[in-house]
C-alpha cells in the first residue's frame, strides 16, 4: 500500500519512538500483567484459605455442642489445624476464643489457657485485647496473680476501662484494697457514666468500704 509523504513521516516517527521506548513500554506492560495476575492469585489464595478455615471453624463449633472426652479431642484437633495451617485467618482467632471457653467449661484449664496465650501473642489486633482480658481472668482463678496482671499492660484506648476493672479485681483478690480502689476509679473514668459496667464498678468500690 502506498503512503503519502505525511503518512510516511508519521510512520517513521512512530518507528523511531518505538525503537527508543518500545522495550520500556513492553517491560512496563509485562510488569503490570504480572502484578495483576499476582494480585488475583493472592485474592484466590486468601479466599481459598478463608473457605477452608471456615470449614474447620464450623467443625469446632459442632464439637463444642457435644459432650464427653470425644468433644475435647475434636475441639483440640480442629484448633490444631486452624492454628497450624490457617493462623492468619479470623476464623483461627475466633476459634481460639470459642475453644478456650469450651475447654474451660470441661475443666481442661491448661488447654484453655494455651488457646488464649496463643491468641494473645497473635497479630489479630481486634481480638488480642479480648484474649488478654480472658486470660487474666483465668489466671486469677488459678491464683496466678502476677501473671494475670502482666496481661493488662499497654491497653488499647477502647479497652482501657475494662483492663483497669480487671486489674482492680486482681488487686482486690490479693488483698490490696487501696490499689484496687484506685484501679476501679480509673476504670470508671475510662468507661464513662453511660457505660453499663459503671454501676458494677461502683458497687465494687463501695464494697471495699472506707
Amino acid at each position: 500500500m502506498a503512503y503519502d509523504l505525511e503518512e510516511q513521516e508519521q510512520i517513521d516517527q512512530l518507528r523511531a519512538w518505538w525503537g527508543k521506548y518500545g522495550t520500556l513500554v513492553s517491560t512496563a506492560l509485562l510488569i503490570a500483567v504480572i502484578i495483576l495476575g499476582g494480585w488475583r492469585g493472592w485474592q484466590w489464595y486468601q479466599n481459598h484459605q478463608s473457605g477452608q478455615a471456615r470449614g474447620y471453624f464450623e467443625a469446632l463449633e459442632e464439637a463444642t455442642r457435644q459432650t464427653g472426652d470425644e468433644s475435647v479431642a475434636r475441639i483440640n484437633a480442629a484448633m490444631k489445624t486452624l492454628r497450624d495451617e490457617y493462623a492468619a485467618t479470623d476464623y483461627a482467632a475466633r476459634g481460639a476464643l470459642v475453644a478456650s471457653a469450651a475447654l474451660q467449661t470441661r475443666d481442661q484449664i491448661p488447654a484453655a489457657r494455651a488457646q488464649l496465650e496463643w491468641l494473645a501473642q497473635s497479630k489479630n489486633i481486634a481480638l488480642v485485647p479480648v484474649a488478654k482480658l480472658r486470660l487474666a481472668g483465668l489466671l486469677v482463678d488459678q491464683k496466678d496473680y502476677e501473671a494475670a496482671l502482666a496481661q493488662l499492660n499497654d491497653a488499647p484506648a477502647a479497652f482501657a476501662g475494662l483492663f483497669d476493672d480487671r486489674r482492680g479485681d486482681i488487686l482486690a483478690a490479693q488483698g490490696k484494697a487501696s490499689e484496687a480502689r484506685d484501679a476501679w476509679k480509673k476504670a470508671l473514668e475510662a468507661l464513662g457514666p453511660a457505660s453499663p459496667l459503671a454501676p458494677v464498678v461502683k458497687l465494687k468500690i463501695d464494697a471495699l468500704g472506707a
